[in-house]
């Protein structure tokens, strides 16, 4: 059972994890992310579906995103559905592609992100330090286990869980370093 403990512990702290690194990579940086449009639905044939099953999503450049439809008649909704995403992008319509300019950050904005930033760091790491409270009451609750190998389990389960606190402090920097670059 014990194992079993620190194996579902492990695979619940990896999924706070990935899902930190998906959050993060919708933060805005100085840099164009197709990623930045995930938020964006598309009004097409009656459904809502994201932007990149209607139109090939591309960075053309640092500062540029691209958007280029399947369907010259559904310009206009992507349009429409970046502006109405409110996500602080103003598209560009030539009639054939979609271009969204990303103006360069100030430094005070870079600083706000990073705050961001560092909240969704604090609260991946209060994710994991619960999953690790949890781990610990499971084997505090097993009485059929000694209380050597009790104490055992529990020193693996909090080794387990400082790898993965400083596996969020590790992405946490190398984003803040993105933020941060000009």
């Amino acid at each position: 059972m014990s194992n079993a403990v620190v194996d579902q512990m492990s695979q619940g702290m990896d999924k706070h994890i990935t899902s930190l690194k998906g959050d993060l990579a919708k933060l805005r940086t100085g840099r164009a992310s197709t990623a930045l449009l995930e938020p964006v639905h598309v009004d097409y044939y009656g459904s809502s579906v994201p932007v990149n099953q209607v139109a090939n999503v591309t960075t053309p450049d640092a500062r540029t995103l691209q958007i280029t439809p399947w369907e010259q008649g559904t310009i206009g909704a992507i349009e429409k559905a970046i502006l109405a995403a409110n996500i602080g992008l103003t598209p560009q319509n030539d009639g054939k592609v979609i271009r969204i300019s990303l103006p360069p950050m100030t430094e005070e904005r870079r600083k706000e992100m990073v705050k961001i930033l560092k909240k969704m760091g604090e609260e991946a790491k209060v994710a994991i330090r619960n999953q690790r409270r949890d781990a610990n009451e499971l084997v505090k609750k097993d009485k059929s286990m000694p209380e050597d190998e009790a104490k055992k389990q529990m020193d693996v389960i909090q080794k387990k869980t400082d790898e993965k606190v400083a596996e969020v402090d590790k992405v946490v920097a190398a984003k803040e370093k993105e933020i941060m670059t000009i």
